[in-house]
This record gives C-alpha cells, sequence and structure tokens, in this order.
C-alpha cells in the first residue's frame, strides 16, 4: 500500500473511540533499508488553564487493526 492511498484518512483509537488525528498531519518512522512504514508519531494537543501543551503518540504498524475507506483503526491497548 502506498502512503498516497492512505493520506487523510482519520486515525481512530479503538479502545478510547477517539479520534487522534489526520495521517496527513503526522510525522512517519521509515525503515532506511526497506522504505517500509513502521510507526506514525501523531500529535495531539492537550489544554492546560490557559495554554496548550503538545504531545506526541507513537503508532506502530502492527498496532492498525483496520485500514477502511476513510479511517485507519487502531489498538493502542488498555489505558496506563
Amino acid at each position: 500500500m502506498r502512503l498516497s492511498e492512505i493520506s487523510n484518512k482519520e486515525i481512530i483509537d479503538y479502545q478510547k473511540g477517539e479520534r487522534m488525528g489526520i495521517l496527513g498531519q503526522t510525522d512517519l518512522l521509515i525503515n532506511e533499508e526497506t522504505g517500509e512504514i513502521e510507526a506514525f508519531i501523531v500529535p495531539t494537543m492537550k489544554w492546560f488553564g490557559f495554554g496548550k501543551k503538545e504531545k506526541e503518540v507513537t503508532v506502530y504498524w502492527n498496532q492498525i487493526k483496520k485500514i477502511g475507506q476513510d479511517m485507519i483503526i487502531i489498538d493502542m491497548g488498555f489505558p496506563d
């Protein structure tokens, strides 16, 4: 599957049932030898008081459960 085929899809966490972002807004971790995508690095914004704090969530390829027409379903596991 090519990156162009999966870009602009929403990333949804199956366990939490929440939207994490859109694939086009993420960074990628790519294996330089094979050219395969190993992980998505999804930026998230959290509001604390009057400011925003940025945080990143790394989603590894093996955490993807389903790639649909409009979204990518991932399983990040159970919350800490």
